[in-house]
């Protein structure tokens, strides 16, 4: 678990080391859609279904202080290194390759008792994280898209 812990503190680190091509506005307000989000699903399929959760069954601390480590930084490394301007072969790879590395990650937290699985199955969330992903970059375009109509605004204002 302490391994898990570390991993997702040096995770932090980088999101907030990397050189930024999000706006501080982007970072926010999809880092909170991602949080918002997750915690969501995660209270019903977690607390409401007992598919999976985070270290002991029910709602605890240190499960909590996990979606607030894991959820904000893969959604900043995720979308600030999205290649936008890049053809959508290279945006697929892109995606399959966060799918895998997510999915590497979920394995490494359940032999490690950091997450674990009751009714859920590592396949479920394979099938899952394109499109969770595929989500997150929808969010950053409706914000890319308000905040432009917003900016707009106040110049013909």
């Amino acid at each position: 678990m302490i391994f898990i812990f570390g991993c997702l503190i040096l995770l932090n680190l980088i999101a907030v080391k990397v050189p930024k091509q999000l706006t501080s506005i982007e970072i926010y307000a999809t880092s909170f859609f991602a949080l918002s989000f997750g915690r969501t699903v995660d209270a019903f399929l977690d607390v409401k279904y007992n598919m999976y959760g985070f270290i002991i069954e029910g709602v605890n601390y240190l499960g909590v202080l996990a979606q607030f480590l894991v959820y904000p930084s893969i959604n900043t490394l995720f979308l600030d290194l999205f290649p936008f301007h890049k053809k959508g072969k290279t945006q697929v790879l892109y995606i399959l390759g966060w799918s895998i590395f997510s999915i590497f990650f979920e394995w490494i937290s359940l032999q490690t008792n950091f997450f674990y699985h009751n009714t859920w199955k590592l396949w479920y969330s394979a099938f899952l994280y394109p499109i969770l992903f595929l989500i997150l970059i929808s969010n950053l375009k409706l914000i890319r898209k308000i905040s432009d109509k917003k900016n707009d605004q106040q110049i013909l204002g």
